[in-house]
């Protein structure tokens, strides 16, 4: 399937069987909560019918004085007319439990399952590579990872339990017409006055647990968008995991917030539905007044109240119920295309363990495209010795950066090799070979947390005095010291709290506490002012030392040290030597580009 999503139709929209089997294993651990919610819900629409029923031996036989008679058993007018009141007023009790109990079970199953959702296709997120993060925006990953899941998970159970409602209401209801050939109930406007009093009762402890979830909504959306930003840093730290204990972590928080709310929220309908039943009942009594002093029919009666009352409702209801449906399997089919995306970039059968470099890099042959027919890398070849600094400097898109995002395989190849110590990278496991590679990036991500836990990715498990010694040579003990918490100080999201050169030593700091043989600077001083930029060189002297390091650079600092320069143009090697073999080129491109850009930072720096 194409990596490149769309924010229209699924095209299995409407193929509900197919769906339908697609959902199955997100419902079936819990199936037996499923099943006593719809069951539930069957009491829950015939219940009206059995309040509309109880009007049948009220009319015959207490207003109309008959003797009320169940196979052998007789009722007396008398017993009738006080037991069918305070009935209906018990059966409106044990409706509004049912309701409870059902309310909760649907949004208890209903975040289950989203939740369950979120977490898979959270998983899928993390593991797709690069290219997926290229061609989709932010905004449209955040809306079919997070939106269609919600909408689709949650809804099912509650729209298929309200259909059931729906359905077995006007069922019964009309049962009830047919049988009786009356109508039924009449609930007073001072009563639904009253009804509506509980919601002001509980506004404020609501909107309480509402903010608070609202909270860790965007706690999840800062996840997402932290992992759609930093989608290299996690890929070159191995960082799925703890990104996806994180993400689950605040799922755990987001569903007790919910069912904390859900309990708020549940007793909201069986208390009105309790203040209502009392008036049904002051209306029986009310109406038998008037009835008997000939000032209302029976027969209105009963029609005005069940008209109004009882049938309007789930006939109402029904057109809603098939419209949520629908919607339902469109975000349902929108879903499921998330799960049919594969990786471009996995592990081959059997993959090989990398323990480190031993001799050498090569490219052989490489050719490269981000897009099918527009080659980025021709035929590249290139021989970097274990321990070599090898600076690659050209125009700007020139593949500079493309060379080093293919070592830890952010992207393959289309044709070619790339080899460690002559073994070609796709024969290593990913995560084994990304553990052998540090980066450290021009506008290096960090996550929101404390500057030791982004120093953390980069070894979770090292010692104190492993990350004091990177803050050393890092150099950034002596900004630490300004820091009230110091190395636990809150960053924010992207580190937007620090400077750039700040961002970069911290990052320097976790590519350190890696200690991987290969390291990656790509332009990692090109952002900076010049004293910014003298402090991070000297920590990237100390990242540099006894590693393979690939530079890309646009300034002369940075390449000053390397043993061999590369110099790429429209994705082609075309010179390769140390500064005086290039230096010495007559009409050489590195001559040129040194006369336009680097001479310049040179006799700057002399000054």
């Amino acid at each position: 399937m194409e990596y490149k999503l769309k924010d229209t139709l699924s095209k299995d929209a409407f193929r509900y069987g197919y769906l339908v089997g697609k959902i199955a294993p997100f419902l079936k651990p819990h199936l037996p909560r499923i099943i006593v919610n719809m069951l539930v819900a069957v009491p829950l629409g015939l219940l009206d019918a059995v309040v509309a029923y109880a009007l049948k031996p009220y009319m015959d036989c207490v207003i109309n004085g008959k003797t009320w008679t169940i196979g052998s058993f007789t009722v007396e007018q008398s017993l009738l007319a006080t037991i069918i009141p305070f009935g209906i007023v018990l059966f409106a009790v044990i409706q509004g439990l049912l309701k409870y109990t059902n309310n909760y079970l649907t949004d208890w199953t209903g975040n289950k399952i989203s939740n369950s959702l979120k977490v898979e296709l959270f998983r899928k997120l993390t593991s797709l590579d690069s290219k997926f993060y290229d061609i989709n925006s932010s905004g449209l990953v955040l809306t079919r990872f997070l939106t269609d899941p919600e909408t689709a998970s949650k809804n099912i159970i509650n729209t298929i339990k309200s259909f059931i409602m729906t359905i077995f209401g006007i069922v019964g209801l009309v049962t009830v017409l047919l049988y009786n050939s009356w109508k039924l109930a009449i609930i007073g406007v001072g009563i639904m006055a009253i009804a509506i009093t509980p919601v002001t009762l509980i506004r404020k402890r609501i909107k309480k647990v509402s903010n608070a979830t609202m909270v860790v909504g965007g706690d999840m959306t800062t996840n997402f968008n932290e992992t759609f930003a930093g989608n290299k840093i996690m890929t070159a730290y191995n960082l799925q995991h703890q990104q996806n204990t994180k993400f689950e972590n605040q799922i755990k928080k987001q569903f007790d917030l919910t069912i904390s709310l859900t309990k708020r929220v549940g007793w909201m309908s069986p208390i009105m539905y309790f203040i209502c039943s009392i008036g049904i009942a002051l209306v029986m009594f009310y109406g038998n007044h008037l009835i008997i002093n000939g000032e209302m029919t029976a027969g209105s009666f009963a029609s005005f109240v069940t008209s109004l009352l009882l049938l309007y409702k789930p006939v109402k209801d029904l057109g809603r119920t098939l419209t949520d449906l629908q919607t339902t399997f469109v975000a349902l089919g929108r879903v499921f295309e998330l799960f049919d995306l594969v990786p471009h970039i996995k592990n081959c059968h059997n993959p090989k363990t990398m323990t480190g470099l031993n001799n050498a890099i090569d490219f052989e042959n490489v050719n490269f495209e981000y897009e099918e027919n527009i080659p980025v890398l021709k035929n590249l070849n290139l021989h970097i010795e274990k321990g070599e600094t090898i600076a690659l400097v050209g125009n700007s898109g020139g593949g500079k950066s493309t060379i080093v995002n293919l070592l830890p395989r952010f992207y393959d190849i289309k044709s070619g090799s790339i080899k460690f110590d002559g073994v070609d990278i796709k024969e290593f496991d990913i995560s084994s070979l990304r553990d052998n590679i540090s980066f450290v990036f021009q506008d290096n991500f960090l996550f929101s947390g404390s500057i030791r836990e982004n120093i953390l990715m980069g070894k979770p498990e090292a010692t104190e005095e492993e990350i004091q010694n990177v803050i050393r040579m890092a150099h950034l003990d002596e900004f630490l010291s300004t820091l009230e918490s110091g190395i636990d100080t809150y960053v924010g999201e992207r580190g937007a709290s620090l400077s750039g050169g700040q961002r970069q030593r911290v990052a320097i700091a976790r590519a350190m506490i890696k200690n991987a043989p290969i390291v990656i600077l790509d332009e990692a001083t090109s952002a900076l002012d010049n004293e910014s930029e003298a402090i991070v060189q000297k920590a990237l002297d100390n990242l540099m030392q006894n590693k393979t390091v690939f530079v890309i650079a646009h300034r002369l600092s940075t390449i000053s040290n390397a043993n061999r320069i590369a110099v790429i143009n429209e994705g082609e090697l075309i010179e390769l030597g140390t500064h005086n073999e290039l230096i010495n080129i007559p009409n050489g491109n590195y001559k040129h580009l040194y006369e336009m850009q680097f001479k310049n930072q040179e006799q700057a720096l002399l000054n």
